[in-house]
């Protein structure tokens, strides 16, 4: 079992940055492939950023790509999203989610564990 707990949310102007972290529990997170999703009120969840197990691959939604950079540090178990360039657009609640040997980086039903999320707000 993998708990995942996120922080770093909060209220930015537009044009502001924000570094959210993902801190897992599982005493193997470097074998887990970690993504960040988001879901905008009324709005369906949708992909943000992926980051392989060894942080060697990177898949990004077009439209964070140039503004949002994902990492991680698999000695400290936590996973990144480093947002900068912020639009009232990525207003949303941030999940992270994990998952080993899935097919697909970027389909939610890969994952299957998730934190609880973190809201963002962008708004002037």
């Amino acid at each position: 079992q993998v708990q995942l707990a996120e922080s770093g949310g909060g209220s930015v102007q537009p044009g502001g940055s924000l570094r959210l972290s993902c801190a897992a529990s599982a005493r193997f997170f470097s074998m887990y492939t970690v993504a960040w999703f988001r879901q905008a009120p009324g709005k369906e969840r949708e992909f943000v950023a992926a980051i392989t197990s060894d942080g060697g691959r990177l898949f990004y939604a077009d439209s964070v790509k140039g503004r949002f950079t994902i990492s991680r540090d698999n000695a400290k178990r936590t996973a990144f999203l480093q947002m900068n360039s912020l639009e009232p657009e990525d207003t949303a609640v941030y999940y992270c989610a994990a998952q080993i040997g899935g097919l697909s980086f970027v389909r939610e039903y890969e994952y299957n564990y998730w934190g609880q999320g973190t809201q963002v707000t962008v708004s002037s």
